[in-house]
């Protein structure tokens, strides 16, 4: 039996987490190095894109681990406790972590990421309208830019094609202006 058919078995073909029957994926709770059933849980798409912060934390939603934190599989234990550690601001996520204990292994496995140092928001990319960025998308320069080490100078109104993510901050991107790839500011552009 394959890890996705023993995890739909257990779980009853059910999100462990929000109990949605639709759109089901393994989840391999970090950190892991082979998944399996004790290090892995399934989700729905929505708790999925939450938990890998790719969508916004809605703390609404989350109100379901009031009741799926109790658990008896440390994995989906492990993955409750830090969604609640980052929805703590809210008073029944705070609450909830009050009265869920977990064994010594468990808790030590649940802290290992760091995640619950961290508060519930998600920064996304966003032009200077506020729209959200994607990887490919296509942008258009709001100002004239003179790009530092080059005498490439990128025009007001010019459109760059399929950009890139600077993943480790929100406030860049990467795109090619006349050939060459430049680094630009996302206040500077709008989606095109």
């Amino acid at each position: 039996m394959s890890l996705i058919q023993e995890l739909q078995k257990r779980a009853d073909n059910k999100c462990e987490l929000c109990t949605a029957e639709n759109n089901l994926y393994v989840y391999e709770v970090p950190p892991t190095s082979n998944a399996n059933t004790d290090n892995s849980i399934l989700v729905c798409k929505t708790c999925l894109d939450q938990i890998e912060k790719t969508e916004q934390l809605d703390a609404n939603y989350w109100k379901i681990l009031t009741e799926t934190m109790w658990s008896e599989f440390p994995a989906v234990q492990v993955v409750a406790w830090r969604m609640l550690s980052r929805l703590r601001n809210e008073g029944w996520a705070a609450d909830s972590l009050d009265i869920l204990h977990l064994e010594d292994e468990t808790l030590d496995w649940a802290k290992k990421t760091g995640d619950h140092e961290l508060d519930g928001t998600v920064e996304f990319h966003q032009d200077s309208n506020g729209a959200r960025l994607f990887e490919g998308d296509t942008v258009v320069l709001i100002k004239t830019l003179d790009v530092k080490g080059s005498t490439l100078s990128a025009k007001l109104g010019t459109v760059v094609k399929n950009i890139r993510l600077v993943h480790d901050n929100t406030e860049q991107i990467e795109g090619k202006v006349e050939g060459q790839t430049i680094v630009i500011l996302t206040k500077y552009l709008r989606k095109g």
